[in-house]
């Protein structure tokens, strides 16, 4: 269970944790598919009356789809309009933190779930959407799981819309047959695999860390196996140390990787939503990628040729560790849709996140290669089902490493994780970083 904050100490943590001021929020109306981040509110237009959401799917075949989704409301309901707005990942997470301080939320705006959307729930910015999800047994179509993970003091605050994303291994099957290597199932095996690709020159895991989430998905998986599924857990909860045995083994082999060159040079300073660490993999500079299941749509939509090339495995286990193969870190949603308690319209506002999931989205999703957090799919191709059975077979599924905290330990644990990459903290250092930004919660 994730610790209360005082819903003003919410908000100032919030601030801080990514540097940026109240001010330049501005009440606009915007038209349909607008990518203008200005903040907005529930305004009328004469008789219209307009539902303003802000997403982060800005590839060109999922924004279309989520357009022609509010076409539909539109059409069904006369006399509302929807005024979209698509951001990038991190230009979008700031705009959010400023919008929620000056409390001028859109109607409809999207997270991960985990520290927060309890710290959301906590500063009362969220409609409890509990109700409306039980009305006619809506809740039902989706998988438990993602019901569960949007699920916070037994009411649900979101709909898992976007896709079931458990992060996995993605490697070049064309460079592996060509060099003859197997794709690793220990981590011993997969430094092997590591140290022969840099023999050919070849960066073995292309990882862009300016964004910072992108490292933690790996050091995740890497305490995982060494420390156990709920190594983070209890560490976050005080029930163990950062500075343990285990923990400090697992930042010790992070920070190995990247002295050996893993991730080639520069990573820090790559950008992921520029999209320069897929760079690496579609011109086949880089052999490997860790990266959520939505790697497969976005690759889709920039390299197509590139997709039959990719091959799939779970992160390699650590035969003398803790951990299992058959833990995944990921979501079981990846964007989940809230309405702000601020929205005039929030039943609107509800029913138009509906036909984001209708049957029309649904197909559309699927051919996009998304994998919809619903129970009566029909996946088609090899990947999607790879991906989607990996999702229902984990045997734990731990959420975002920095989703999971909250906001300002969320910035700890990356920016110190960034360092411990670069060599400027020592594991110990790091583990300390960790045990006294978990310890101001208390």
């Amino acid at each position: 269970m994730m610790r209360k904050v005082s819903k003003m100490a919410t908000v100032f943590a919030m601030i801080a944790a990514l540097g940026v001021g109240m001010a330049g929020c501005s009440v606009n109306t915007k038209t349909s598919g607008s990518s203008d981040d200005s903040a907005q509110d529930n305004t009328s237009t004469g008789d219209e009356k307009v539902i303003t959401m802000w997403h982060i799917q800005t590839q060109d075949t999922v924004a279309k789809t989520i357009e022609d989704s509010m076409k539909r409301f539109e059409e069904a309901n006369p006399g509302y309009k929807v005024d979209i707005v698509a951001m990038a990942n991190d230009a979008y997470k700031t705009k959010l933190v400023t919008a929620m301080a000056a409390g001028e939320l859109p109607d409809i705006f999207i997270h991960w779930t985990g520290g927060p959307m309890t710290s959301y729930v906590d500063a009362d910015a969220l409609y409890d959407l509990t109700d409306l999800m039980n009305a006619d047994n809506y809740k039902d179509q989706f998988l438990d799981a993602s019901i569960a993970q949007a699920t916070y003091q037994d009411k649900i605050w979101a709909v898992p819309v976007e896709n079931v994303s458990p992060a996995l291994l993605y490697y070049n099957k064309e460079m592996f047959k060509e060099y003859d290597l197997n794709p690793p199932t220990t981590l011993d095996e997969f430094e092997q695999v590591c140290d022969a690709l840099l023999e050919k020159d070849v960066i073995p895991i292309a990882l862009a860390n300016k964004t910072k989430w992108t490292g933690s998905i790996i050091y995740g998986y890497i305490l995982d196996r060494i420390a156990g599924a709920q190594a983070f857990e209890d560490g976050y909860n005080g029930e163990k140390s950062f500075t343990e045995d285990d923990y400090i083994k697992a930042a010790q082999k992070f920070q190995e990787w990247a002295e050996k060159g893993y991730f080639g040079d520069d990573f820090n300073a790559l950008d992921y939503d520029s999209g320069q660490d897929r760079n690496l993999l579609y011109n086949d500079e880089a052999g490997m990628y860790i990266m959520g299941g939505w790697f497969l749509f976005t690759a889709q939509g920039e390299a197509p040729d590139y997709i039959d090339k990719i091959g799939i495995i779970q992160f390699p286990a650590d035969t003398n560790g803790k951990g299992s193969a058959a833990d995944y870190i990921g979501t079981i949603g990846d964007n989940f849709y809230s309405v702000a308690k601020s929205s005039k319209e929030p039943e609107m506002a509800f029913e138009a996140i509906k036909y984001l999931l209708d049957d029309t989205a649904v197909e559309e999703r699927i051919a996009e290669g998304k994998i919809p957090p619903l129970k009566d799919i029909e996946l088609t191709d090899d990947l999607s089902i790879a991906i989607s059975d990996a999702a229902q077979s984990a045997e734990h599924m731990q959420l975002w490493l920095d989703q999971y905290l909250p906001n300002e330990q969320a910035e700890v644990h990356k920016d110190a994780l960034q360092q411990l990459l670069d060599g400027s903290i020592t594991p110990e250092e790091y583990g300390k970083m960790m045990d006294d930004t978990i310890a101001d919660l208390k």
